[in-house]
């Protein structure tokens, strides 16, 4: 079995993100942190943030797991804000730190989401699938949640194993 980190991307730490997840992390058996528990900025084309948090958690993710599960909360039709932080910074394995992008290759990545409404259109799921593509992993699934109703897992679960 693939080692698995959920990345929990959301404003609030305990909110229906943070729900979800834990619950997702319990019923899998799959590692969970928080991004709010880290200090990392905005990408930054000088690398003048290059000394946050930011490096050292890819390099733990990327050394520990074969499968990253991002979660965000739906904002807006996107994802949050320190998830699209955490996207932007992945500019930082393709420029200063190469090395450590490319063992990013052939691991996968899922993207599970949570909202208020199922209005949820198939292109929220685009900047997963074609940042997947861009950097040689495996798109293996998403999942959308609607605040208050079952979340079966399951074939969520099942997806994600698989690689």
């Amino acid at each position: 079995m693939p080692n698995i980190i959920i990345i929990a991307g959301s404003a609030r730490q305990n909110g229906d993100t943070a729900t979800l997840t834990r619950q997702l992390a319990k019923q899998a058996q799959w590692d969970l942190i928080d991004l709010n528990d880290y200090q990392f900025s905005y990408y930054d084309y000088k690398h003048q943030n290059r000394f946050d948090d930011f490096i050292p958690l890819l390099r733990k993710i990327i050394n520990r797991y074969d499968v990253l599960v991002l979660a965000t909360p739906v904002y807006w039709y996107a994802m949050s804000g320190i998830m699209k932080v955490f996207f932007d910074r992945l500019t930082d394995l393709i420029t200063i730190e190469k090395d450590l992008g490319r063992q990013l290759r052939g691991k996968g990545l899922a993207a599970i989401s949570c909202s208020n409404g199922n209005n949820l259109g198939d292109a929220f799921w685009l900047p997963f699938r074609e940042t997947t593509q861009y950097l040689g992993m495996k798109y293996l699934a998403d999942m959308h949640v609607v605040n208050g109703e079952e979340y079966g897992f399951d074939k969520f679960i099942q997806a994600v194993e698989s690689v």
